[in-house]
């Protein structure tokens, strides 16, 4: 990528204004459209299919005469569906272990979830919201999560709340300017972070599990190889190949190697009845939550929706950065996917499920990859996850750590160590980068954002230019109000480090 390019990159790029571009335009999709053997290169084509789309915002939009379907679309589908059942029993499991519920009630749980969720892709971000990344599950909550079941925490409650506080964030309009506050130095050195962390994390967990098994070197072998499949991959242009081949490599290799692998979910349906999981001897065995449940679960919920911003951000930026010029129009946007959250939200846990919704990261960064919009590759997404949930096997595989571990590192987190490492290679980017990932290993990457955010418009690091040309309330007024919101809701809950929680009851 071009130092011109990076240079032009914007944290939260706006619609671009009428240009020669827009007059050729004035067709629709389906006119503008033209077969890929008229193209010189694939890339070309991909290129032409995202500058000529015009999704329509609360209207229907349809496939094949607002979008198409490519083979590149089965790409972030899979990574997604791998994605959803790993974050999903995550949170199920860290729900349900406490409560002293089966490991089938969770996988139970995660089938049900498949299905709601695929409900709410194919009516958001297919048809009505394009822009709208898909509802997925937020992974930064997860360390949170037995910090409010100890503290007598309700899942109903806690999900509701989430939705009710992200729509009022969608419909103020709070996470676009959130998101337009925060310079590329913040949202590189964030994105720097998150790759990192998560690279790390993954390979600790694929050595854990071949270390279970008495034979580490598996995990050393399939590491190793999928480090020059992937060099290779970038080599050759083709990498949105990394996800299918990395996971057949990692798989295949581990397999051949000798580690055990069996089939154990066979197809069923899980319960459809809300009643059963939110009765008193059925389900969650917690009945409806009450007024108190509420009260315990405020304070997460406000935390969660504050790490929405960060979170939709960087997503929202790596697809800027691998998308063409002029293809403003497919970009994510990040109030709608707040709204599609939102709703998708409150109906799941009104349904039973346990997912807490956030950005869909392990779609949005193997799309941007793939060149490619968010509604084809959306409509993939809920198909997987309904053949996963009703069929059963894909699930067992989805989660064997061979094939996790290396799908969620070269689909999601090494590209966005290149991303972070694109929006900071001048200027004073690196000083606001290297504040956030200070900040983000002493807390956590809300903290480090929301304090970079004050001290990069305060003019304390980054740009001073930038600085000198915000309004007041832009300069020190939303970040302050942010970071004291933040900062205080994490000391009334325990999450400062060396800082016992302000409040009794979520001391634990």
């Amino acid at each position: 990528m071009s130092n011109a390019r990076v240079r032009d990159l914007e944290p939260n790029p706006r619609q671009a204004n009428p240009s020669d571009y827009d007059q050729k335009l004035s067709k629709d999709y389906a006119e503008l459209h033209k077969p890929s053997a008229s193209f010189e290169s694939r890339d070309a084509y991909l290129n032409h299919e995202l500058q000529i789309m015009q999704p329509k915002r609360w209207r229907p939009n349809l496939p094949f005469r607002d979008y198409r379907f490519e083979y590149e679309d089965t790409i972030p589908a899979m990574a997604a569906t791998i994605g959803k059942v790993v974050m999903v029993g995550a949170i199920a499991a860290t729900f349900a272990g406490p409560l002293g519920l089966s490991e089938a009630f969770v996988l139970e749980n995660v089938r049900y979830e498949l299905l709601i969720v695929s409900f709410f892709i194919i009516l958001f971000s297919g048809f009505l919201l394009p822009t709208a990344n898909l509802a997925g599950t937020h992974g930064p909550l997860i360390p949170l999560i037995p910090i409010v079941v100890a503290a007598g925490g309700h899942p109903m409650a806690f999900g509701l709340l989430i939705g009710a506080f992200g729509l009022l964030l969608a419909i103020s309009k709070g996470g676009s300017l959130l998101a337009n506050l925060t310079s590329k130095g913040v949202c590189g050195g964030l994105l720097l972070y998150l790759g990192f962390i998560g690279t790390t994390s993954q390979v600790k967990n694929l050595f854990a599990w071949a270390e279970g098994i008495g034979m580490s070197h598996i995990a050393f072998t399939v590491i190793l190889l999928t480090i020059i499949l992937y060099a290779v991959l970038e080599n050759y242009n083709k990498r949105w190949l990394a996800v299918p081949l990395s996971c057949l490599l990692g798989g295949g290799v581990a397999f051949a190697m000798g580690a055990p692998f069996e089939f154990h979910t066979g197809p069923g349906l899980p319960n459809m009845n809300p009643m059963y999981w939110w009765g008193d001897d059925t389900g969650w065995m917690l009945g409806l939550p009450t007024i108190e449940s509420f009260i315990v679960v405020l304070p997460f919920a406000i935390l969660a929706v504050a790490m929405w911003s960060p979170d939709f951000l960087g997503h929202q930026v790596f697809q800027k950065i691998s998308y063409p010029k002029r293809s403003e129009r497919v970009l994510m946007d990040i109030d709608d996917t707040m709204v599609s959250a939102s709703f998708r939200q409150v109906a799941g846990s009104v349904l039973g499920g346990t997912n807490f919704a956030s950005s869909w990261g392990t779609y949005i960064v193997p799309a941007a990859i793939a060149k490619r919009p968010i509604p084809a590759g959306a409509v993939l997404t809920a198909l997987f996850c309904v053949i996963a949930g009703l069929w059963g096997y894909p699930m067992d595989l989805a989660i064997w750590e061979p094939v996790m571990c290396v799908a969620l590192i070269v689909g999601v987190f090494i590209p966005l160590l290149e991303a972070g490492m694109e929006m900071t290679r001048e200027g004073k980017t690196t000083q606001s980068a290297a504040i956030v990932v200070f900040a983000s290993a002493l807390v956590n990457p809300a903290f480090g954002w929301s304090i970079t955010l004050l001290l990069d418009n305060l003019g304390l690091i980054g740009s001073k230019e930038r600085s000198a040309n915000l309004t007041r309330m832009s300069r020190w007024i939303i970040p302050v109000v942010m970071f004291v919101v933040l900062t205080g809701v994490m000391a009334v809950v325990g999450m400062l480090p060396g800082i016992p929680a302000l409040l009794p009851n979520f001391r634990h």
